[in-house]
Parts: C-alpha cells; sequence; structure tokens
C-alpha cells in the first residue's frame, strides 16, 4: 500500500490551522484517530494494548486472544474510558517507541499526521521529537522557536533552557502551571539582559533602569511592564488573583521576542 494518499501526493491536501479551541480535552473522534494512526504506522491490536496497559495500569483481558475484532475492541474502549490527558500520555509514549525502533515504524507520519489532525481540529498540543509540548498562536509559537535558536547559537545556554521550562510548564498535563511558566520566561529575558549588559546581578527591572536605551522607546515601557505584571501576578501571587493561560502565553511570547531582539543588537 503507498504510504502517500492523492492528496497529498498531488498537493492537494492543505492543512488549515484553526483556532485553538481545545487543550484539556480528548475528543472522542482523536481516541479513534491515535489508535488507526497508529496501527497504519506499525503498531498491531496486540502490541497497542500492551502499551495502553502499560501506561493506564490496567491488566489486559485474558480472555481475548484474537486482534480483530477483541483485541482491537478491548484497545478503543480502554483509550475511551481514559482521562483526557492518558490520551496524550498514549500519542507520547507511543511515538518515542516508533522513535527506538524506526525500521519497524513510522514515527515521522505519525507525528506529521497527528500535528495536522491537532491543527485541522483546533486542539492546542503538537508533538515535537516524540514529546508533547503546548501549541499556541502562529505568532507566538514562531517567536518562541526562533528565540530557542538564537539562544542556542549564541551560547546562552541558562536562558534558553528558562525558555524551555516556561513551555514545559505551559505543557503541563492535566493542568499547566502558569506561574512558572511566567517565572521562566522572565528568568529567560533576564539571563539575556544580564550577559548584553554584563551585570550578572541585576534583576531586568534594576537593568531597564540603568539602561534606557537597551530597548527602543516606548517599546521599553512596555516591556517594564510586562516585569511588573510578572511581579504582581506570577512570584508574589495575591489571593484572589487568577491567572489565565492566554496571559501566561502572552508574556511568554513577549519575553521570547525581546530576548531574540537583545541578542541580535548583540550581534550586529
Amino acid at each position: 500500500m503507498n504510504e502517500e494518499l492523492f492528496s497529498s501526493r498531488y498537493g492537494f491536501r492543505q492543512t488549515s490551522n484553526n483556532e485553538i479551541t481545545v487543550r484539556h480535552d480528548a475528543s472522542s473522534e482523536l481516541r479513534g484517530a491515535l489508535v488507526e494512526l497508529a496501527y497504519s504506522c506499525g503498531y498491531g491490536p496486540k502490541s497497542l494494548r500492551s502499551l495502553a496497559c502499560q501506561i493506564l495500569l490496567k491488566r489486559p483481558d485474558p480472555n481475548n486472544w484474537s486482534e480483530y475484532p477483541n483485541i482491537d475492541y478491548e484497545v478503543r474502549e480502554l483509550i475511551d474510558n481514559c482521562n483526557w490527558y492518558r490520551v496524550y500520555d498514549l500519542a507520547e509514549t507511543t511515538c518515542q517507541k516508533m522513535l527506538e525502533a524506526p525500521f519497524s515504524y513510522n514515527p515521522e507520519k505519525f507525528q506529521t499526521e497527528l500535528n495536522m489532525f491537532f491543527m485541522e481540529n483546533g486542539i492546542g498540543w503538537q508533538i515535537v521529537d516524540g514529546r508533547m509540548e503546548v501549541r499556541g498562536p502562529e505568532a507566538i509559537q514562531e517567536s518562541v522557536r526562533k528565540a530557542k535558536s538564537e539562544l542556542n547559537s549564541s551560547g546562552l545556554k541558562n536562558a534558553q533552557q528558562e525558555l524551555h521550562e516556561a513551555l514545559m510548564d505551559l505543557s503541563r498535563r492535566p493542568a499547566p502551571d502558569l506561574s512558572g511558566s511566567i517565572q521562566h520566561s522572565m528568568a529567560a529575558l533576564e539571563c539575556v539582559a544580564r550577559e548584553v549588559t554584563g551585570n550578572s546581578k541585576a534583576t531586568l527591572g534594576e537593568i531597564l533602569k540603568r539602561n534606557p536605551d537597551i530597548i527602543p522607546k516606548p517599546l521599553d515601557d512596555a516591556v517594564s511592564k510586562a516585569w511588573g505584571y510578572a511581579s504582581e501576578f506570577a512570584r508574589h501571587l495575591r489571593e484572589g488573583r487568577e491567572l489565565s493561560y492566554v496571559e501566561a502565553e502572552l508574556v511568554v511570547g513577549i519575553c521570547a521576542s525581546v530576548s531574540t531582539y537583545l541578542v541580535k543588537k548583540r550581534k550586529a
């Protein structure tokens, strides 16, 4: 069977990047798609049941011997009845197992097709190198990607790690660590600002005050206010005030963009 479908082979399939409406859920369509995709990439009902039972801590039904329809039905029932975040755990682990044995499976197809499903169905997740990560609006996603690349090429490993941790906090299941994502993203920007100014001990707020030209006006005021927001809502969160996901995502995007700017400015 040809691995590439007609629509993909002739360029008719254009993935629509629909608005993200789903993060903390796994629809019945996604659960079914995961099974079908795993089968098409090398898994069989028996091997997928073994993996599902391992992840979900369930015992395989000893009375099911035939792969179709018995074990296949058992696999679908396991996935249909588990918590939403376990579906993403299973997708992640399935891909990792494929990457460990690429000659037996097709991990590239699995990741590509699953990410296309996420985009087409407005699901705010993506799988990258076998790891499930949060997927944000395209502009923010691109700014974070560029920042990580710039920080890596500039040898700013600590800043890159902080930005990576910010993404991981947004990606936590079943509930994201919004406060942690803001703290880590601001820590990344602070690391870059310290490197650029040569002041290894000052806070970002202090650096902005002492170096008024580090960021063009009036954009410096926006960054300063973002720093104040992070202090108010993340590091010293008051009772009764709640962070929202979109706000945390915005701060991460701002920190990524400004970090990229500072690194490029230093190189210029």
